[in-house]
């Protein structure tokens, strides 16, 4: 923060020199001069950008209506740039910018950064298909930098546009293999966010896409994936190991070539089902790493993907391997969950079914226990009823239903025929003691 009123006082500078200097040279033959306050490129720029530019328009001009996809999947940067998607999003999320590169005409194609600065971004229309050449926006980083083929950082009023004077923009153009500029990538934040440091990062980024560039296989890596039949999926020729729910997910995402975001994304994967946003992010953190980083951030999309149907007739109409349905949201039941078995007590089979004839318990009665620990001593019916190994005495209520919780003991009589004290809730007949 020391370095702050500095700041505010060179944006007080250069506000003085632009409200000097763009009248005057709005005047046809104005010639501009060089002040120790402006640079004279700068200068330059504002002269010729005038006779074109209104510098009271509020935002750039749009390309073919924002579409530019196609071109952005067909650019030689396309490669290299999604290859380093994850470092420019945390660098322009964590510190405070917003990223962007354009093509060798100053189209933006791509952009990254957090919600707060890509909206502050989109009111001056710095987002993809927005024009960012020294003809259609004025003097800024990146028409200077495809102009001079050099890197170029413009900061507040020394942007043509008035609109841009809350800015700082740090560019380098990408030059490829035959020394021609491809575009130009940008890190631009606040003014009051300027820091010597991000130039530095903006040519390290810049060589890095550079060297990639020099090393890049003519065919890059392509995403086979399978939907019809026995579902799978082909990454560079190798088969992955995914789970039905991954490929669940990447084919929405082959199905959108705009990508998704992580909202509608996960929306359309399981609907009104309440799942935890932690439990999403696990799915496309695993996904990212089976496919190595071809995955790009939000707006989520796989790299060049390539959606195969199966030819031929599949096992079922829509099914895949184990009765899956790609894209269905179902899931197997999960097995019931079982408590731990108490000492003293024969449960049921695990299967969950009751010996004896059809209909021997009545409805919404539990299978019996038979109680195969001690009795009370002298209570010679109720010994040989719990010592029979084949025949289980019901539980009955014992004690009137209003006499606090209800408690279950064996009955003596060992069966339900006769009784009559399970539905109405009252002692048993055939309880010892009862009579």
């Amino acid at each position: 923060m020391s370095q702050r009123p500095d700041l505010m006082q060179r944006r007080a500078v250069l506000e003085h020199e632009w409200s000097r200097w763009v009248p005057r040279l709005s005047v046809p033959g104005t010639r501009p001069g060089g002040t120790a306050a402006l640079r004279h490129e700068v200068s330059e720029s504002w002269a010729r950008s005038l006779g074109s530019v209104d510098p009271g328009r509020d935002s750039a001009p749009v390309t073919d209506d924002g579409r530019v996809h196609q071109r952005w999947t067909s650019s030689p940067l396309y490669g290299p740039v999604s290859a380093l998607a994850g470092e420019l999003h945390s660098i322009a999320e964590d510190a405070g910018f917003v990223s962007a590169v354009t093509d060798e005409s100053g189209t933006i194609l791509w952009t990254c950064g957090g919600p707060t600065m890509r909206r502050r971004a989109e009111r001056v229309n710095f987002a993809p298909g927005g024009r960012w050449d020294e003809q259609a926006m004025g003097t800024n980083a990146l028409s200077l930098a495809l102009r001079t083929g050099r890197p170029s950082s413009v900061f507040s009023a020394e942007h043509l546009v008035s609109a841009l004077h809350g800015w700082v923009c740090y560019c380098a153009p990408v030059h490829g293999r035959d020394g021609s500029v491809l575009g130009v990538l940008d890190l631009s934040t606040t003014w009051d966010r300027s820091h010597p440091l991000a130039m530095s990062i903006v040519r390290t980024l810049v060589s890095t896409i550079e060297a990639r560039l020099t090393t890049e296989v003519s065919r890059p890596a392509r995403l086979r994936l399978t939907c019809l039949g026995t579902e799978r999926a082909v990454h560079d020729g190798r088969s992955l190991p995914l789970r039905p729910r991954q490929l669940e997910i990447l084919t929405l995402l082959a199905l959108e070539p705009d990508g998704f975001s992580p909202e509608r994304l996960r929306a359309a994967l399981y609907g009104d089902r309440p799942v935890t946003a932690s439990t999403f992010k696990a799915e496309i953190s695993h996904l990212r790493r089976a496919l190595g980083g071809a995955i790009s951030p939000p707006p989520l999309r796989p790299h060049r993907p390539r959606v195969l149907r199966r030819r031929g007739r599949p096992a079922r109409a829509g099914a895949g391997r184990h009765g899956h349905r790609p894209g269905s949201l179902r899931r197997p039941a999960p097995a019931p969950l079982r408590g731990p078995r108490r000492r003293g007590v024969a449960h049921p089979p695990r299967s969950g079914g009751t010996r004896g004839r059809p209909g021997q318990h009545p409805p919404g009665t539990r299978p019996a226990l038979r109680r195969t620990g001690p009795v009370r001593r002298g209570d010679t019916r109720a010994r040989a009823a719990a010592a029979r190994p084949r025949r289980r005495a019901p539980r009955h209520l014992a004690g009137p239903a209003d006499d606090g919780p209800a408690r279950l003991t064996a009955c003596a009589s060992g069966t339900l025929r006769g009784c009559r004290a399970v539905s109405a809730r009252q002692p048993c007949a055939n309880l010892p003691g009862a009579q």
